[in-house]
């Protein structure tokens, strides 16, 4: 009888572990991009608060990404020494404790707690596809779909609450900024129940190849691949950051901005799907590369061009079109190029160091040519030539081939 209630609780406490995996995953994924995207509608409000110039106020949307550039290839060895479970724990304490001093009105604690946040989530970032490799072997793709949507739906709740907390119930820019901390704690208790007691069931994994082969460097289609994810990084996180501020100039309310700004990324979620379940059905990609940037350049052109609320809102369908299907495709090129895991994660390393580092100038170049013009033409210009540059980067790393031939 013994044995029975043994096996009984054994198999209870396995399904609330999967449950808490499960959870954890998905608290995960909210803390993704919430914390950054939610900077992009106030970010006006911090500039005149704080007095910040536009091109210093780009910086706040601008060191996540550093972070991320930076902290990129050290997540993974982290993780190996540590263990995912620990490492992701960090990751969201360091967000927690980046969201909460952020929030103080200081221009120095500004931007130290957006450097906490850009490192907290560059954690999260890197590991969490390898703790659904590891968790769900047989259920990747459903669960990547899973995460990725979760991401992108806080993320899209987020721009458009920024406004309304600051400006609509009056609780400031901080306390907007703030809220993001709650799913942050959430998070903590999951992954630290997870993590605990938790240790290497392979210590040798520790080792885990710091001897990266160089030749990843050296591989011109991987620089093709790493372009592609920084130059299409570029443009999202450009987007975040000033398309309110676009949108307001032509004399929406700024509280419209921001829904705009979410709407944008609700019209994303789907091509987040369906992208790269396409791409899995083609041994060459550079079709699907031309036509998200063609939507991309269609849509900067269209708030170029004219600034018609309907103009305005097919624009931006056309901007959530492109930005929600070339980040998966992006990541979708990290395993179609590579021959092996390892391979993949050595190019997942490179190109997402190299790529966030270049997506971080994006944020203050653009707010730095604002300043220098006192309108957005010139950005806007500059946000099309970007996208003509994805497609030639899209047209090479979309070629069925890979790194190491």
């Amino acid at each position: 009888m013994m044995d029975v209630d043994s096996s009984l609780t054994k198999k209870d406490t396995n399904r609330m572990y999967r449950f808490l995996i499960y959870a954890g995953v998905i608290i995960a994924a909210f803390n993704l991009r919430p914390s950054i995207t939610s900077v992009g509608p106030v970010i006006g409000l911090i500039r005149d608060d704080v007095g910040l110039s536009n091109w210093s106020a780009g910086i706040i949307t601008s060191l996540p990404l550093i972070a991320f550039a930076l902290i990129s290839p050290v997540a993974p060895k982290v993780g190996n020494r540590f263990s995912n479970e620990r490492a992701l724990l960090i990751g969201l304490i360091l967000l927690l404790i980046g969201i909460s001093i952020r929030s103080i009105t200081s221009v120095s604690l500004l931007y130290i707690g957006t450097l906490l946040v850009g490192i907290g989530v560059a954690f999260c970032n890197v590991l969490l596809p390898g703790v659904i490799k590891e968790k769900f072997p047989n259920k990747v793709e459903l669960m990547t779909g899973v995460y990725s949507t979760a991401m992108g739906a806080l993320a899209a709740t987020a721009s458009g609450l920024s406004i309304p907390i600051a400006k609509g119930l009056g609780l400031g820019w901080q306390i907007a900024l703030l809220i993001w901390a709650v799913p942050a704690i959430i998070g903590i208790l999951i992954w630290a129940y997870l993590s605990k007691g938790k240790k290497m069931e392979n210590q040798q994994e520790s080792q885990f190849v710091t001897s990266s082969n160089n030749r990843i460097w050296r591989s011109p289609l991987a620089w093709q691949v790493a372009c592609f994810m920084g130059f299409q990084s570029f443009l999202f996180y450009v987007t975040i950051s000033w398309l309110p501020e676009i949108i307001h100039d032509y004399g929406v309310s700024i509280a419209t901005a921001g829904w705009m700004l979410s709407f944008m990324q609700l019209i994303g979620l789907p091509f987040s799907f369906l992208v790269p379940v396409l791409a899995g059905r083609f041994k060459s990609q550079w079709w699907l590369a031309w036509l998200l940037a063609l939507c991309a350049i269609g849509g900067y052109s269209g708030l170029l061009l004219g600034s018609g609320f309907v103009i305005m809102i097919i624009s931006v369908i056309l901007i959530g079109i492109a930005l929600g299907g070339v980040f998966p495709l992006a990541l979708a090129f990290l395993g179609m190029r590579s021959r092996n895991a390892r391979q993949a994660a050595e190019l997942s390393g490179m190109a997402q160091s190299f790529g966030y580092l270049l997506a971080a100038i994006g944020p203050i170049f653009i707010g730095y040519l604002y300043d220098l013009s006192h309108s957005w033409t010139i950005p806007l210009i500059t946000l099309i030539g970007v996208g003509f540059i994805v497609i030639i980067f899209g047209s090479f790393a979309g070629r069925d081939r890979y790194v190491s031939d």
